[in-house]
């Protein structure tokens, strides 16, 4: 069969054009492919990214209860330094565990193992907890490391740790009474812990201005190496004489700052629930006691300001004094005339008495009131207690408390009426924060006349060089004091064979500059045959705290002076 040049070439574009227009159709379905496969994978990703979004949402409730809780327990506090820079209180991080119930797959599994873990745990509270299906719970606040680590090797789901700001005290119960604690919230509790949340700290926290933040250290007027002194003698003494409670103070009588205090049986702030037992509170200014007869000294000083009685007066003590039905005697009566000297080193109770009848019950109360030892003192402390007055400040009641007997007051409140009258008179409120002498000079009140005052440390010297207070004597430092040796009171009566002793002394008398005051409750003899008056134990303490401390104060010794008291010449 012949073709022809036109059938050749139509031939050719009928084969072309199926050619053409399949090539055409496959390049359109590999583009459509290509659309269909992307859209798909957008697809997919808009779903997880979808899902990712719907489980964030359903995560948000219990992680902004977490959140909260974490702002709420982060809460930073500053550092407590002593008047050296030393750490009393400071901030730790620890971990805190808690539980998010709607997240746990397995109670009874996350139970035990949490209860191998932390045995202490209550596992029907534990339950409970993770079975409430609530967003946030608490398991157990302030982990040690080794148990964090444990908790966390269980590898439960929806339990987790918080980090909280713990409160760690480096000297432990060294100054307990006095720093203070805080709670499992790091909020105070007691001491000077308590007494800055109250000043600015609480309202710094309240406004979220405190959170995980460091802050200045606050410095507080105690030095931390007397402060170690006096707990050491304490203890020391506590053992020696088998007493049942102890306190010790020294302060600085020019400024009212508590250089140191301690109250022993104390308690350790790492432990907090130490503090709430009964026996260990603060007995230095939250509680009040018969001082017996370092009243004496407030009695003497008052009859001598008045300018009813003299140094060189004296008055009959060959008698006791009947008077409200009682009677009035002395321990150790020298059934003489004595004079003022002679009474206060004798410490003769109607000799005393005798002064304060002298003087007027009006002014013997006014007098007290004015060295604050009749309302309730006031320190950066909470822990202060009010004064026991008598019902009826008649002319019996005026004359037992003339001798320490009637009325019941801090130690610390003793401390600071007596630092007024060896300083020349001036009452200073005491402090637990530094103060110069400067801003003490601003805040001082005169009380008595630096003459008066003069006169004091005298008869303060004297006792320590003549009378019951030889004990507490150290060379180089010319000590003076006051012993008081109380019964103490049972079923409201006086019990004789228990007493509360204590030493009110100052030094160095010619120009003094630290009260020391010792308190020993129930001490027995320290051996056969031997008594428990003060000067036998409360005296030797003071010695013994002085002894040590001085060089620590810079107060130097200064040998072959004051071997004599101060000259009063009339």
């Amino acid at each position: 069969m012949t073709m022809t040049a036109e059938t050749t070439s139509f031939l050719q574009v009928r084969q072309r054009r199926p050619r053409a227009t399949v090539g055409s159709i496959s390049s359109g379905a590999v583009k459509s492919r290509v659309y269909v496969a992307m859209a798909a994978f957008v697809f997919v990703y808009l779903a997880i990214g979808g899902r990712l979004v719907l489980l964030a949402q359903m995560d948000e409730a219990p992680s902004s209860a977490w959140i909260s809780a974490q702002d709420s327990v982060a809460a930073s506090r500053p550092d407590l330094i002593d008047r050296n820079g030393e750490i009393l209180a400071t901030d730790i991080k620890t971990a805190s565990l808690y539980a998010e119930p709607r997240r746990i797959l397995d109670v009874d599994e996350a139970v035990e193992g949490l209860m191998k873990v932390l045995p202490e745990l209550d596992a029907d509270v534990v339950r409970r907890r993770l079975d409430s299906r609530a967003g946030f719970v608490w398991l157990k606040r302030e982990l040690s490391p080794g148990q964090a680590d444990a908790v966390h090797d269980l590898g439960l789901p929806g339990i987790g740790f918080l980090s909280e700001s713990q409160r760690f005290y480096p000297g432990g119960p060294t100054a307990g009474h006095i720093v203070g604690s805080v709670n499992v919230d790091n909020a105070g509790l007691t001491g000077i812990e308590k007494y800055i949340d109250g000043e600015w700290l609480g309202d710094l926290q309240d406004l979220g201005f405190a959170s995980d933040r460091s802050m200045e250290p606050v410095q507080v007027a105690m030095d931390l190496r007397v402060q170690h002194v006096v707990r050491d003698e304490l203890m020391k003494a506590m053992d020696r004489y088998k007493a049942i409670a102890a306190v010790g103070i020294v302060l600085d009588v020019k400024t009212g700052e508590v250089v140191a205090m301690s109250s022993l049986p104390d308690y350790d702030p790492n432990n907090r629930s130490q503090a709430l037992e009964q026996d260990r509170l603060n007995r230095a200014t939250g509680g009040v006691f018969e001082m017996g007869s370092v009243f004496k000294t407030f009695t003497t000083a008052m009859a001598l300001d008045s300018g009813k009685v003299g140094i060189n007066d004296s008055f009959d003590a060959t008698r006791p004094i009947r008077a409200g039905g009682r009677t009035i005697t002395d321990f150790h009566g020298k059934n003489r005339i004595l004079s003022v000297p002679e009474i206060f080193i004798y410490s003769s109770n109607i000799g005393t008495a005798k002064m304060m009848l002298a003087t007027g019950i009006d002014k013997q109360q006014e007098f007290l009131g004015r060295l604050g030892l009749t309302s309730r003192l006031q320190t950066e402390l909470p822990e202060n207690a009010r004064p026991l007055l008598p019902p009826k400040w008649n002319e019996l009641a005026a004359m037992t408390i003339s001798f320490g007997h009637g009325i019941s007051v801090t130690p610390m409140q003793t401390a600071v009426a007596a630092a007024a009258l060896v300083n020349g008179g001036t009452l200073l409120q005491p402090t637990f924060l530094p103060r110069s002498q400067e801003e003490a000079k601003k805040l001082g009140k005169q009380v008595i006349s630096p003459e008066t005052s003069r006169i004091m440390r005298y008869l303060f010297r004297l006792n320590v060089l003549r009378g019951s207070g030889r004990r507490s004597d150290v060379p180089g430092y010319t000590v003076g004091g006051k012993t008081g040796t109380a019964e103490k009171i049972e079923n409201g009566r006086y019990v004789s064979d228990k007493r509360r002793n204590s030493f009110l002394s100052a030094f160095p008398m010619d120009d003094p500059r630290y009260v020391v005051l010792t308190v020993i409750d129930e001490p027995k003899p320290e051996r056969s045959g031997v008594g428990a008056t003060a000067g036998m134990n409360a005296a030797p303490m003071v010695g013994a705290i002085i002894r040590r401390a001085a060089p620590m104060l810079g107060v130097m010794p200064r040998f072959g002076e004051g071997e004599e008291p101060i000259e009063i010449s009339y």
